[in-house]
This record gives C-alpha cells, sequence and structure tokens, in this order.
C-alpha cells in the first residue's frame, strides 16, 4: 500500500511546478529557502524600480521664503473672488484661540488667547436655527425656567440664530458702545451664518466685544460696558 510520490520538478523560473495541476489539491508543503529567497529578491526589485515612463518627483519642505509667496498668493486671491467663504474655510482649518471668564462688563465674557489682526474672522455664532414664532414661545419658557439671558441672534425676517442651550463660546460675548469686533452675515453654501470680525488689533487677554444693535424700545436695558462714548442703553 506504499506509493512512491512523484518527484517535484521545478521549473526555468525557479517556481515549484504542481503535478496536478492545482496547487490547493497537493495541500500545505515546505518551500526551500533558497526559492523563497530568490522570490522575495525578486519582487523587491520589481517593487522598487518605477517604471520608464514616469518620473518620481519629491515636494522638499516649506520654507520661510515659501510660505511667505504662499501667503502673498492667497492674499492676492482673496482679493480677487469671494473673500469670505476662503476666510470661513480658514477659520474652521485653524480656530483662533479663545476662552471665556469673569467679565467686568457683564457676568461671562470671551477674551483672545492670541493677538488678533484686524479685519479677520473671530468665531462663528453657533446655534439652532429658529423660526420667529419657536423663538417667542422659547423666550416665554426661558423666563419660566428662570434663564435671565437669551442669547439669540437675528439673522434676517425669518431666521433667529439660538445659542442658550446649544452653542458654543461666541454667546459669551458682551455688548460694547466702542467694540473691538462687529457681526456679519455670510453665505455658505447657500446657507447663511454670523460671524464675528474683528474691527481692530486685539491683544492677549483683552475682552472681545460687539454692537449688539438692539432696536429702540420703551423699557431700556441698562449699557454698562463703560466704554468713553456709551449710550447708557443696548435699546
Amino acid at each position: 500500500t506504499s506509493f512512491s510520490t512523484p518527484k517535484k520538478k521545478k521549473r526555468d523560473d525557479g517556481m515549484r511546478e504542481h503535478v496536478t495541476g492545482c496547487a490547493r489539491s497537493e495541500g500545505y508543503y515546505k518551500i526551500d529557502k533558497k526559492d523563497k529567497l530568490k522570490y522575495l529578491n525578486n519582487s523587491r526589485a520589481f517593487a522598487e524600480e518605477p517604471p520608464a515612463d514616469t518620473q518620481v518627483r519629491t515636494h522638499p519642505p516649506l520654507t520661510a521664503r515659501r510660505r511667505s509667496e504662499q501667503r502673498r498668493l492667497l492674499s492676492s486671491f482673496t482679493g480677487s473672488c469671494d473673500s469670505d467663504l476662503l476666510k470661513f474655510n480658514q477659520l474652521k482649518f485653524r480656530k483662533k484661540k479663545l476662552k471665556f471668564c469673569k467679565s467686568h462688563i457683564h457676568d461671562w465674557g470671551l477674551f483672545a488667547m492670541e493677538p488678533i489682526a484686524a479685519d479677520e474672522m473671530v468665531i462663528e455664532y453657533v446655534g439652532q436655527n429658529i423660526r420667529q414664532v419657536i423663538a417667542d414661545m422659547r423666550e416665554k419658557r426661558y423666563e419660566d425656567e428662570g434663564i435671565g439671558s437669551s442669547y439669540m441672534f437675528r439673522v434676517d425676517h425669518d431666521t433667529i440664530i439660538d445659542a442658550t442651550k446649544c452653542g458654543n463660546f461666541a454667546r459669551f460675548i458682551n455688548h460694547s458702545c466702542n467694540p473691538n469686533c462687529y457681526a456679519k452675515v455670510i453665505t455658505v453654501e447657500s446657507q447663511k451664518k454670523i460671524v464675528i470680525y474683528s474691527k481692530q488689533h486685539i491683544n492677549v487677554n483683552e475682552e472681545i466685544t460687539y454692537d449688539y444693535k438692539f432696536p429702540i424700545e420703551d423699557v431700556k436695558i441698562p449699557c454698562l460696558c463703560g466704554s468713553e462714548n456709551c449710550r447708557g442703553t443696548l435699546n
């Protein structure tokens, strides 16, 4: 009952030739180290060899000169197209370092943790987009819950951003009659957004403020900004 196993032959390329014609039908067998090393060397050489019709291009690291050239190109590009969209993308890519802490104006305030140049996007006013009817309902509900301040920002006649319970640090920005920032409505991908811009250079630890521009009403809200040209009221 002993059968002699046929001698395994090798092809011209050094690979083992299967007697049955199929590697899976012959089961597991061990490959010689010489054959394995030869196969690995051939495959590695083929992988490291680039095609003849292609060129390998390496990108050198950015130097200070190249970075300044890119900034100049970006500034010239922003002057010829939608600069608000580009600045908004930059704001998303690299957010300004900000912090909120106690303010001498009112309760909490937002402060800069890095120098901010003039005419730069500081932060986006984030919240829930709601209609005027919902805003009126929420305002009454907030009063019943004991929430003294409501953080609602009007975008247009129909849309209001409510950041009272769902917002970011922008809701802590206080009002000032002589502010260092201003709010602007921009359109990004057919959606209106409120972004806070810097009017002037802002130093580190300086509080960020803007004019709320409340409509004039009979019941006045006192202003505590303390600036020289303070109007005395927010509305």
